[in-house]
């Protein structure tokens, strides 16, 4: 079992039981990003597909249409259309994953909204919270987790390794921000 194995797992299943209230305050955090799935093809590109498929699967069955073998393509060629708009689809329901990172000089949240529509939250004090970066053994390359509260969760599974490297460089550019604002001039 590679080292930190077990953290991972209880990773999880922490960020699974967490229970934490929507963070309310008046003033806006110092530092936040919404982090999402990277979706590359757009509703024109999505239609464009669609059409340039279907012409291309007609293709075959359009000299054959009235004979007995190209009604028996037809099913198929509507089938394998309807798979790929299925597939689309589920691509486009999977886009609606949003994780909200938040930091005040007293607090860090994270909210991560899942394809059901159930909100996970987790909240810490930045002072105490540290970030880690597996680079190997984790169920990603450069699987990143936040831990504090007792508690560790993952962040920006979605994302690309680099974009996650570059991700945990920005939360501890922000924190270590807040750093230097607390300390007193000398």
């Amino acid at each position: 079992m590679p080292a930190g194995s077990e953290d991972i797992g209880r990773a999880a299943n922490v960020a699974a039981l967490s229970c934490f209230q929507p963070v309310e305050r008046s003033d806006p955090p110092v530092w936040s990003i919404t982090l999402w799935p990277h979706r590359s093809l757009g509703a024109k590109g999505f239609r464009n597909v669609m059409w340039l498929a279907g012409a291309g699967l007609m293709i075959p069955v359009l000299p054959l249409f009235f004979t007995p073998a190209g009604w028996a393509l037809l099913p198929f060629a509507g089938g394998v259309l309807i798979l790929l708009w299925l597939a689309f689809r589920a691509n486009y329901r999977h886009a609606r994953l949003e994780e909200h990172v938040n930091l005040w000089p007293d607090l860090i949240a994270v909210e991560r909204y899942e394809l059901n529509g159930e909100v996970k939250r987790w909240q810490a004090n930045p002072y105490w919270m540290r970030s880690r970066l597996l680079e190997e053994g984790g169920p990603v390359a450069n699987y990143l987790t936040l831990i504090g509260s007792e508690r560790e969760i993952e962040l920006g599974a979605f994302l690309s390794p680099e974009e996650r490297v570059r991700l945990q460089a920005d939360i501890e550019a922000a924190i270590r921000g807040l750093e230097c604002r607390q300390t007193p001039n000398a």
